[in-house]
This record gives C-alpha cells, sequence and structure tokens, in this order.
C-alpha cells in the first residue's frame, strides 16, 4: 500500500492510463501549469503538450472539440476546472455526446471523461461550490462517477477513462488533501458497484462523494450511543447500486440519504424514492434525506456553514429514524 492524497491518486490514474493508452490525452485551461488545483503538475513534462493540451477559456470549445476526437477514436480527458464553469458547455454534452451513441445507432461511441471538480471549497461563494451531479444522473447515456476516497479517486479514474460512454467524474474539491491507503498493484472498479464503508443493523446511511466521511463520522458517534449504522457510499450515481441499498435496508429496516447537495430535486430522491417503492412493508420508519436548503451558498464563512450537512446533523436523524421505529 501507498498513502497518497486524492489529488496524488488521480493523478496517477490517469498517468497510467495515458502510458498505457497512447490514445488517451487530457485537454482543459491551464493543464501546462498543473492544474488550477495542481491534480497535473508533472504531467505535461512526461507526454508533452500533444497529450496535455492547454485550451483556450472557452468550455464549449474544449468539450465540442472533445466530443469530436472522442468519436474519432481517441480517449479524451477533459478538465472542466469547476464543475459550475461545465455548465456553458452543457449542449456538447447533453446534447451531442451523451445521445451520439443512440442517434447513430451505435456505429459511434464517446469514449470521453469530463472532469467537475464539484462541492463547497470555504469561501468559493455561489458560482464555484455547487454539487450539480443529479442534473446529469436525469441524462440518458451519461454514467455518473464521484469518488469519496484516494484509493477510489484512483480505481473509479482508471474505469472511467476505459469506459466507452461519456463519463463525468466528479471529484469534491474539498477532499483534495484527503489521504488514504492506495494498493500500489493496478486496480480498476467496478462502475456501478457500492462500497460498505461501515456494517451496521439499526439503521442504513446513503451517501456519495465527501458526504461518505460526513455519515461515517456520525456512525462512529452513533456507535457509542447504541445505535449501529450500516454506511454505504454509492460510487457511481449512474449506473448506481441498487441491488446493494435495497439489501441493506431490508435488513435494517431504516434509511437515511445524506447528500452536500441541494436536497431538493438532487439524486437523494431517486435513493429515497427507489427504496419506497420496493420496501414499503419492511420499512420500520419512514425514509429520510439530509441535504442542502435551496439557497446560493454564500462567501461569508458564517453563513456558508448554514447550508452544510453536519456530523451533528447526520447523527441526529439516524437517531430519530430509531426512536420513532422503538
Amino acid at each position: 500500500m501507498a498513502r497518497l492524497t486524492y489529488l496524488e491518486a488521480g493523478k496517477l490514474a490517469l498517468a497510467e492510463e495515458m502510458r498505457r493508452d497512447p490514445l488517451v490525452w487530457a485537454v482543459g485551461e491551464d493543464l501546462g501549469r498543473g492544474g488550477v488545483f495542481g491534480q497535473y503538475k508533472g504531467l505535461a513534462e512526461e507526454f508533452g503538450s500533444d497529450r496535455i493540451s492547454d485550451a483556450p477559456i472557452s468550455e464549449s470549445c474544449i468539450m465540442g472539440a472533445a466530443v469530436g476526437a472522442a468519436m474519432m477514436g481517441t480517449r479524451p480527458v477533459v478538465e472542466m476546472r469547476f464543475s459550475d464553469f461545465a455548465l456553458c458547455a452543457v449542449d456538447e454534452l447533453v446534447n451531442q455526446a451523451a445521445k451520439a451513441r443512440y442517434m447513430f445507432g451505435g456505429q459511434t461511441r464517446v469514449p470521453l471523461v469530463v472532469r467537475e471538480p464539484i462541492g463547497i471549497w470555504r469561501s468559493s461563494a455561489a458560482q464555484h461550490s455547487q454539487s450539480l451531479e443529479a442534473w446529469y444522473a436525469h441524462i440518458p447515456g451519461l454514467v455518473v462517477v464521484t469518488p469519496a476516497t484516494p484509493a477510489d479517486n484512483r480505481a473509479l479514474l482508471k474505469a472511467a477513462i476505459r469506459c466507452d460512454d461519456p463519463v463525468v467524474y466528479m471529484e469534491h474539491k474539498g477532499l483534495w488533501p484527503l489521504e488514504g491507503e492506495v494498493p500500489e498493484a493496478e486496480e480498476v472498479a467496478e462502475i456501478g458497484k457500492a462500497r460498505t464503508v461501515r456494517e451496521g443493523r439499526d439503521v442504513t446511511i446513503v451517501a456519495w462523494s465527501a458526504a461518505v466521511h460526513t455519515a461515517e463520522a456520525a456512525a462512529r458517534s452513533l456507535a457509542g450511543q447504541g445505535v449501529e449504522a450500516e454506511v454505504i457510499d454509492l460510487r457511481t450515481l449512474w449506473p448506481w447500486d441498487r441491488e446493494a441499498v435495497l439489501a441493506s435496508v431490508e435488513r435494517t429496516g431504516r434509511l437515511l440519504v445524506v447528500q452536500e447537495a441541494v436536497s431538493v430535486a438532487g439524486f437523494g430522491a431517486e435513493v429515497a424514492a427507489t427504496v419506497a417503492e420496493a420496501l414499503h412493508g419492511a420499512l420500520k420508519a419512514p425514509v429520510r434525506r439530509l441535504g442542502a436548503p435551496r439557497i446560493p451558498i454564500s462567501y461569508a464563512p458564517p453563513l456558508e456553514d448554514r447550508v452544510r450537512v453536519t456530523e451533528e446533523a447526520v447523527a441526529a436523524a439516524a437517531r430519530g429514524l430509531t426512536a420513532a421505529a422503538a
């Protein structure tokens, strides 16, 4: 095992895939100087400007060129810097990349990875802090990946690059410095497979991305109070591991879905509805969701903190579910 940060693990995955396959390349703004967060540092020196390609400040141009290059047989990795900025290229991604395989009758595919850093990053305000994963999960033709750990950021990015469909790859900015154990041997994750972070008998907590760590911390706190929470990291939102979630909730009888994104129309609603439809008779308490209120994220730290889903809030919601059914 090697100890790497989340950022380093993603950079390692890209470098390994570029060494393995000469058709893999990356394009975006500021890549030549290492990327805005340093997630490409040193790659231009190894692979040259043809494969670590700096682009003008035009997200729609970057995405459109990459979609065409993917349809011609290469495997572009597109850096959007912030998921908020990727909205400038939503037509190229949603109307072109996502639909090309269907509209051309399977004669072409778009093996494209779009890296979109998501989530709250201190005092980045309303235009640099959003978690928009539910938007892309709604679009037929797109794969949506949300890694929570350094090991997954390596294994899932490798899987995304090898996927023959367009992948929206959403890395949480707040996780860049997170350290964790990463296998030295190559691991390529299975897209659509959840991970059980912690086993428990009393309540199932489902989360993804940075919210996984909040849920895990809450579960540790709950254990000291006699409540054993099972924590599931979805890892990918489309496809998502419906079977793993249903199996867990069938055992515990209770579900709490935790997301950083705005609760209204978030992906947590999909998980909650699926469980309610499939396991209504087996539930010991109503399904519960926790997410941000439907307001812009403030620049001011005290107001920013008001939209965060905290360990304390998760623990309180889980306790409420177990008490209601006692």
